[in-house]
């Protein structure tokens, strides 16, 4: 009788479950089903074909997206990282204030939108011209949030005895820093840079707001595109997005398996 009502209470939740991957992933494997179609229709699948996978390679719009979009997602997943794991070392060793902590990463929390348009309305104080520079430090303030919120939970499982010990044995803070901290964090390092990578990819609210007309980024050259109705070519392009995407996500997890182990 006990097994009988497990297995009831079981099935409903393994129902919703299911239902729920369902409503995630069908959308998904559409598109990328559609993205092979031999015809011209989006929404009828007619024939297998790699020919809107050709088109992206000759379409300058694209290229011209894809590489303003990898300048900005190299550049801030970079910097991001860099300033993101200084300032979890600052906020785990030198401050207890939760209303710090949680500034800190406000930009992961607040709506892309009014990041966005504060965004736009300092650069219009501060009298500077939009470009992809202005986007790259977009990138970066929202983007740092994340890579803070990755190496400061790597750092509750870290051993701070190996850094007092190798204080003890005359090494330099910077020494300590470069030899025992970032090393013990680099696995952390690793999962927020591709998350950042992965976020900057295919972001559009903020680049939108803080571009200028002459350097789209790959997520607003979708947007022009899709304006006029989805084509299989856009299909394909989103394919590829995804793909990398959930390639740099995959590797984050397995980067940060680590720390939620010990």
């Amino acid at each position: 009788m006990r097994m009988i009502n497990t297995l009831r209470k079981v099935r409903p939740l393994q129902l919703i479950l299911f239902c729920t991957f369902a409503f995630l992933y069908i959308p998904i494997i559409a598109l990328m089903a559609m993205s092979f179609n031999g015809s011209h229709s989006p929404f009828i699948l007619k024939g297998f074909s790699f020919r809107w996978y050709s088109v992206l390679i000759h379409d300058t719009r694209v290229i011209h997206g894809l590489i303003n979009t990898l300048i900005v997602a190299t550049g801030s997943t970079i910097l991001s990282s860099i300033l993101g794991t200084l300032l979890a070392v600052g906020l785990h060793r030198y401050t207890k204030s939760s209303a710090l902590n949680a500034f800190a990463l406000a930009p992961a929390i607040v709506p892309d939108i009014v990041l966005g348009i504060g965004l736009l309305a300092l650069y219009a104080l501060l009298s500077v011209s939009l470009g992809l520079y202005s986007v790259l430090l977009a990138h970066v303030v929202f983007s740092m949030a994340f890579v803070t919120a990755v190496v400061k939970a790597r750092l509750a499982h870290t051993d701070k005895y190996l850094r007092e010990a190798s204080m003890d044995l005359g090494a330099t803070r910077t020494a300590t820093f470069m030899r025992i901290t970032v090393p013990s964090l680099a696995p952390a390092i690793l999962a927020g840079a591709l998350l950042a990578f992965t976020l900057s990819l295919d972001e559009f609210v903020i680049a939108f707001f803080t571009n200028g007309p002459t350097t789209p980024t790959l997520p607003i050259v979708i947007y022009s595109m899709v304006r006029f109705g989805v084509t299989p070519e856009i299909n394909a392009l989103a394919t590829l997005l995804m793909l990398v995407s959930f390639t740099a996500v995959i590797i984050a997890q397995r980067m940060t398996r680590p720390s939620e182990e010990q």
